[in-house]
């Protein structure tokens, strides 16, 4: 039905002439060029202004050139005069004259006029087309592009002609079809078959044909949407309402996508939202997209009949997870893609969705965690994606074939993007953090349920049941990068003297269960924290305090702890292990090598992998902000629990003074015992791998040495014996390490030794030193005598280094003073107990060395004399398993023998008074002795295995080290006549054979003379004593010591058993054990009575004996 409706462009095409008619008058113009008003003509104009008038008519850009413009202006005057003649010949036909210029169209002006009532309607109709058509790049038109040609169309449309057909041949846009028009243009599957031009012009145009033809509909209506604001700002005032519909219509129909995506076949929705932001986001215009999704946002959370908010973004997330898990860390495109996350942890609404997204599907689950969107992120470092598997890993390929300078560079790179990706992780966390009361409720609860969730990553079985530990609990990259994000939070309440620091609020780990409601009330999120061992158990009759609510410090500081504890001490323990592995590694494929086994080249490959492993947990674990902000943390834990040691609960620190007051129900015993090994951990980590850094915090370290004086010595404080032994490990990281260098000017460790020789408690830290020395010998494990030797091991270069700075030295002799004046105390004087356990330490450790080296010649030699060769197989890896084991185990006691008779040197050089007491000095004396007879003696061959520096056995410092401590106590009457009382290794032969040794090893003249004249005293006084033995030789049996066998010098009773023994020996024996040996009964120095009448009877026996002897020598002339 052609009725009324006629084509426009006809039409249009009769009214853009008539409108140039007027052009002497015409419209006056609106904004942008649009006519708005309609003014008669004037009466006559010249052609220079008729000329003027068409070329400013807006209506001469429908046309290709004002010339064409021109040329239809005089044909239609022409046509219109005609027009009037013949009206006036037949004024009857008058009314249907202009139907005749409208070439085959019968319709009357009547009825045009019935459709359009005036021009000024028919421009404006004119105008929304084209308008609809820039905004959407769609039409109806189909004509010849010559009619169409002009400003404001744009290049290329799709043409919609099944929507045409259905209009009846309707060939324009109009603000009632225009939202049919649209949602057909958004289901055409191949939207680029439908292109038309839309001028003249028919030259390529990529870019038009790409814009119209966009087949992604939702970057299609994003476009629409920035030509839709782009028509807001320049459309005339009348045409302002229709722009605005139409960029409505851009977002209720992206909102109609992303409800109901299925409808649109062939379109993945999520993915096409996914794109347009990091396409924003990589370009210029993300302040536009995101314009766009907020305008769609609000439009999804007015109506959620179809679709809740959360299950359109749901699928978005999904997109957003499966490609996040593919990406690496040096890729730029992860960080795209974490911008994007941190625009939506900004926008409230999907803020919250995000939230709820990543929950896992089992909380209990610690390895779901790591399935959720955020667990993946997490999940990415320059860590092995699966534990011991190098293939297709990104880093640190084939390290052999790589220069230093090579490693050191890829390890920066990897530093730099590892800097980078924590931070934007720090900003998603501190974004939702932020928000609002829900998103924060919501962030910590996951925090803290997926550290309870993963808290068996601390358990000792974990490390053994890998299978089982990859399936239970989130990976070793997760937890690395929660806690360096963790630990950025933490740094606003790390700065020094921070007063923020001291509102935590320790109670916080004594909470029990607590409902859901009053856990986000109360601002308590973690889980589990009863059930941690705390520094010290709480009295029987305390009872915590707890608050209304706990404050973000004391939440932060708690997450990031156990954080820490359940990823870094990990790692750590990972990274020594393969360090220690490559070293064993490295020295069987050399030995491989120069004996041209063909092994070798496997060992070889072993050695590469491992070395993979290592750099790549190095570059993990030492990236430099991490560590700065570790640092921090740790520094300020260590000034925190000392506040909480000395009862401090204002905001402001008090100074630390000794004695420290005792404080009634202290707060420690709600602190868990992770706090103080993380700290330790830190630090010994820093001195293994990162010691350049505990050189720049040297200012800070003053904290971290009040931590270990406080803590260390004091069972009040710490009672875990094994938790103050590490802290002896953290003092020996902390400390100066002069070896490193010759001069302490230009030294790595300089600001570190200013630190350690000016501080102000420096005999409180040596007392506590030797204090924990002594309180690991018992700590109720069933391994305390292996593990003793470990803990031990750090404190001897500490010792070392103390005893070379005045402060230090002069707070170790005190001790030794006081223990002297105090021997027979009911407790022994600590000074006196440390001593004994050195001695005690020295003899089992060179003891066990000898043997060990005994059994590594033994095979040795049989394994060079050609015996394994007939072995089989089993049997010669047996021999070589045990070869490899005692060398290990020699090495160590060997090490740790050379520290404690160095330690024992240096001691005995300035103090001597504890040394010459005869239950010390016998000790002494009979250890040195022995050894000796192993060094320089007869026995000396067994020990001479192939290579001695494999084995730290160092036979020549050894013995300077022995006569070292002979010398030095040498001028003691009392010690020298101790010598010759020790029968099992004592000769004068022995003494002959060391000054041979002193001599060939090269040792200082006046040492060779020295130990030489001592000897010859000592000679003398054995000949003097081999007398006195045969005269005492029949002493009777009450006079004899139960336990020694020697006739008692002080005899004393012990009260419960009433058994007589030498004072000496008693002494001796409860230094080690506080009981009676004979019935184990408690006993202390102070119970034993001394048995004066025996020992009145074996003085004047002795008189007796003595003089009957002297008769015997020199008979009476």
């Amino acid at each position: 039905m052609m009725g009324v409706v006629v084509r426009l462009t006809r039409i249009l095409a009769l009214c853009r002439g008539d409108l140039l008619l007027q052009c002497a008058g015409g419209f006056h113009q609106g904004a942008s060029g649009f006519p708005a008003t309609w003014t008669a003509p004037p009466a006559k104009m010249t052609d220079q202004e008729n000329n003027n008038s068409i070329s400013a008519n807006p209506f001469a850009a429908l046309f290709g050139s004002i010339a064409e413009a021109r040329q239809f202006v005089a044909g239609q005057k022409e046509q219109l005069r005609q027009q009037t003649d013949d009206a006036a010949e037949s004024p009857d036909d008058s009314d249907n004259s202009v139907s005749e210029s409208l070439d085959d169209c019968d319709d009357s002006v009547a009825e045009i006029n019935r459709s359009f009532l005036s021009q000024q309607e028919i421009c404006e109709q004119l105008n929304i087309n084209h308008m609809i058509q820039r905004i959407f790049l769609i039409t109806l038109d189909n004509s010849d592009p010559s009619l169409k040609s002009g400003n404001g169309i744009p290049l290329r449309c799709v043409y919609l002609e099944e929507l045409g057909s259905e209009l009846d041949g309707q060939d324009w846009l109009d603000m009632n079809n225009v939202e049919q028009a649209l949602f057909t243009r958004l289901l055409l599957p191949e939207p680029g078959k439908f292109l038309i031009c839309m001028t003249s012009s028919g030259a390529p145009n990529l870019s038009a044909e790409r814009d119209a033809g966009e087949k992604h509909i939702v970057p299609f209506l994003f476009s629409c949407f920035q030509r839709a604001k782009k028509e807001v700002t320049k459309v005339p005032e009348n045409l302002l309402p229709y722009a605005v519909r139409c960029k409505a219509l851009t977002v209720s129909n992206a909102r109609t996508v992303l409800l109901t995506p299925e409808i649109y076949q062939g379109q993945d929705v999520p993915a096409q939202v996914v794109d347009l932001m990091l396409e924003g986001l990589q370009g210029a215009n993300f302040e536009e997209v995101v314009e766009f999704l907020e305008e769609v946002i609000e439009a999804l959370l007015a109506d959620e009949e179809v679709h809740s908010f959360s299950e359109v973004f749901h699928p978005i997330f999904d997109v957003i997870l499966e490609r996040v898990r593919d990406l690496d860390l040096c890729q730029m495109l992860l960080y795209t893609y974490l911008d994007l996350l941190l625009y939506c942890t900004r926008q409230k609404d999907i803020a919250k969705v995000f939230v709820e997204y990543i929950q896992p599907q089992d909380p209990s689950n610690g390895h779901q965690y790591q399935k959720t969107l955020l667990g993946e992120i997490l999940s990415i470092s320059c860590l092995l994606r699966t534990p011991g598997v190098v293939e297709n890993h990104g880093y640190f390929v084939n390290p052999s074939r790589s220069s230093p300078q090579e490693i050191k560079v890829q390890e920066a790179n990897i530093h730099q993007f590892m800097a980078q990706f924590h931070e934007k992780i720090y900003q998603l966390l501190k974004n939702l953090l932020q928000l609002s009361p829900d998103t924060k409720h919501l962030i910590l609860s996951w925090l803290g349920n997926c550290l309870h969730a993963n808290a068996g990553r601390a358990k000792i079985w974990a490390n053994q049941v890998p299978e089982i530990f990859l399936q239970t609990f989130a990976s070793d990259s997760f937890f690395l990068n929660l806690g360096a994000a963790l630990l950025r939070l933490c740094q606003p309440f790390c700065k020094p003297k921070s007063a923020r620091l001291l509102t935590f609020n320790p109670t916080y780990c004594a909470l029990r269960e607590i409902n859901a409601e009053e856990r986000k009330s109360r601002n308590i999120h973690m889980k589990g924290l009863e059930k941690e061992t705390c520094l010290i158990p709480p009295a029987e009759d305390q009872q915590p305090d707890f608050p209304q609510n706990f404050n973000l410090v004391t939440e932060n500081l708690v997450l990031t702890q156990y954080s820490l504890h359940l990823g870094f001490h990990r790692l750590h323990e990972q990274m020594v292990k393969v360090n220690q592995s490559l070293h064993r590694l490295q020295g069987a494929w050399r030995d491989a090598q120069q004996s041209g086994s063909a092994g070798a080249e496997n060992l070889r490959e072993q050695f590469e992998r491992l070395m993979t492993i290592y750099l790549c947990l190095k570059a993990a674990l030492t990236e430099p902000q991490t560590l700065q902000n570790c640092l921090q943390l740790q520094v300020s834990t260590a000034l925190l629990l000392v506040q909480v040691a000395l009862g401090n609960r204002g905001t402001e620190p008090v100074a630390l003074t000794f004695p420290i007051p005792d404080v009634q129900h202290s707060a420690l015993a709600y602190v868990p015992e992770f706090f103080a090994d993380n700290l330790g951990d830190f630090f010994i980590f820093l001195r293994r791998f990162a010691d350049e850094v505990l050189e720049t915090a040297a200012e800070s370290l003053e904290q971290i040495l009040d931590f270990i004086t406080v803590f260390t010595g004091s069972v009040e404080r710490m009672k875990n014996p094994h938790l103050r032994a590490k802290l002896a490990e953290v003092l020996e990281a902390v400390m100066p390490h002069l070896e490193q260098t010759q001069n302490p000017l230009i030294s790595s460790v300089y600001h570190r030794q200013r630190i350690f020789c000016s501080y102000r408690h420096a005999a409180r830290l040596a007392e506590a030193l030797i204090k924990v020395f002594v309180d690991i010998e018992f700590t109720g494990d069933p391994h305390q005598f292996e593990q003793k030797f470990n803990y031990r091991r750090p404190m001897y270069p500490i010792l070392r280094y103390m005893w070379g700075q005045d402060a230090y030295r002069e707070s170790i002799k005190k001790l030794a003073d006081y223990a002297a004046a105090n021997l027979e105390a009911v407790n022994p004087p600590l000074f006196l107990r440390f001593l004994n356990l050195l001695m005690n330490d020295a003899v089992f450790l060179l003891d066990e060395a000898i043997q060990y080296l005994s059994k590594i010649k033994v095979l040795q030699i049989e394994r060079d004399g050609g015996d394994w060769e007939g072995l089989s197989a089993d049997h010669r890896r047996e021999k070589e398993s045990n070869l490899l084991m005692f060398g290990q185990l020699a090495r160590f006691h060997n090490i740790m023998s050379n520290e404690t008779i160095g330690t024992l040197a240096f001691l005995t050089s300035d103090i001597r008074s504890l040394f010459i007491q005869p239950f010390l000095a016998e000790r002494i004396i009979s250890m040195l002795n022995y050894f000796l007879q192993h060094l320089v003696g007869p026995k000396m061959g067994a020990l001479k295995v192939k290579d001695f520096s494999e084995f730290d056995f160092k036979p020549q410092q050894l013995v300077s080290d022995i006569c070292t401590i002979y010398l030095n106590l040498g001028d003691e009457e009392n010690f020298c006549a101790s010598v010759p009382k020790d029968g099992r290794s004592y000769s004068p032969t022995l003494f002959a054979q060391t000054v041979r040794v002193l001599k060939k090893i090269n040792k200082p003249g006046n040492m060779i003379v020295a130990f030489t004249n001592m000897a010859e005293k000592i000679k003398s006084l054995a000949d003097q004593q081999q007398r006195e033995e045969e005269t005492y030789a029949d002493a009777p049996d009450d006079f004899l010591d139960p336990i020694m066998s020697t006739v008692m010098s002080d005899p004393v009773i012990l009260p419960s058993s009433r058994v007589t023994v030498d004072r000496s020996t008693i002494a001796r024996h409860l230094l080690s054990d506080q009981t009676d040996p004979f019935n184990r009964s408690p006993l202390t120095m102070d119970q034993i009575k001394p048995n004066q009448e025996l020992k009145e009877r074996i003085f004047k026996w002795l008189s007796e004996r003595k003089q009957q002897s002297e008769e015997r020598r020199h008979p009476a002339v």
